[in-house]
């Protein structure tokens, strides 16, 4: 559905994007992580022909993207900041605009609105709209045109966690509907429950790439197996044969509470390759 190859970006004589390369099958949920000024948002509007780029080639459903006519882009949906949000207008007003344009017929937008849950707010103006209800309004616009790819640039930053567990849903349930879904976060736990594949983006470069389960097993170094014990005690013992008799000799005499393997998180692996943690744009404000 989406291969990038080469792919340089620069602005100013700075070097933003270095030798990216991708190939994102359809079905799948893509994620894109990196911090705050890695790159991903640029990669993004390249990808989706917003952007010019200095070296490479990305093809979007098979063709140059420079190639895509009206008809591919009228498949392509993207979710990026607050694209796209008339403040003074309603919410039904909002997706109105939006039907018109890619010529949507106005039954999907009561139906579009009951999906995200934006029902009994369908006349309130944008404006007035929590940054939760917000999020559920850019994801209805695009969903609303049923996209064959979706471009999700960190839908769930600074939601609350039920908003978040509601807007992930949204996102699963597009994806088992068949569409491909090319998401950016710097939320490594988010990534980790959501995607299918990651990619790690760091000043410019991907530094690693996989399934986040299969990422987080290759960079398993310690391979220790931890144990809390009902006498409050924490154990930690070495993988192998000699731990399992002790396990199964606690376990036996009721003594283990909790136990777990020492597995790293995305996190942990990126800190591990870059020395630094991923930090959103208000985090790194601060630092």
């Amino acid at each position: 559905m989406i291969k990038a190859s080469g792919i340089t970006k620069s602005f100013a004589g700075k070097q933003v994007l270095s030798g990216i390369d991708l190939d994102i099958k359809a079905g799948r949920i893509f994620g894109l992580l990196g911090p705050s000024g890695a790159g991903k948002t640029t990669l993004i509007k390249i990808i989706t022909g917003q952007m010019g780029f200095d070296d490479g080639e990305v093809r979007v459903f098979g063709k140059n993207v420079k190639e895509l006519n009206g008809d591919d882009k009228k498949q392509i949906g993207i979710m990026m900041d607050n694209h796209g949000i008339y403040e003074r207008f309603s919410c039904a007003d909002n997706l109105k605009i939006f039907a018109d344009i890619y010529g949507v017929d106005h039954s999907k937008i009561g139906e579009t609105l009951a999906k995200v849950g934006l029902s009994e707010s369908r006349r309130k103006p944008a404006m007035k709209l929590s940054k939760g209800m917000r999020a559920r309004l850019q994801l209805a616009r695009v969903l609303m045109i049923s996209p064959k790819i979706l471009f999700l640039d960190e839908p769930t930053s600074g939601l609350d966690p039920m908003t978040m567990k509601y807007i992930h849903k949204l996102i699963t349930d597009q994806r088992d509907m068949g569409c491909t879904i090319f998401l950016t976060t710097h939320n490594m736990e988010e990534a980790a429950s959501l995607c299918d594949e990651v990619a790690l983006l760091n000043e410019g470069k991907i530094i690693e790439r996989g399934a986040p389960e299969e990422i987080c097993r290759r960079y398993n170094h310690q391979k220790t197996i931890n144990l809390h014990l009902s006498s409050g005690e924490d154990i930690e013992v070495i993988h192998g044969m000699d731990s399992a008799k002790i396990i199964s000799t606690l376990m036996e005499q009721g003594k283990v509470e909790t136990i777990h393997s020492s597995e790293p998180t995305l996190e942990t692996v990126f800190i591990e390759l870059t020395g630094r943690k991923i930090e959103s744009d208000e985090e790194a404000k601060y630092a």
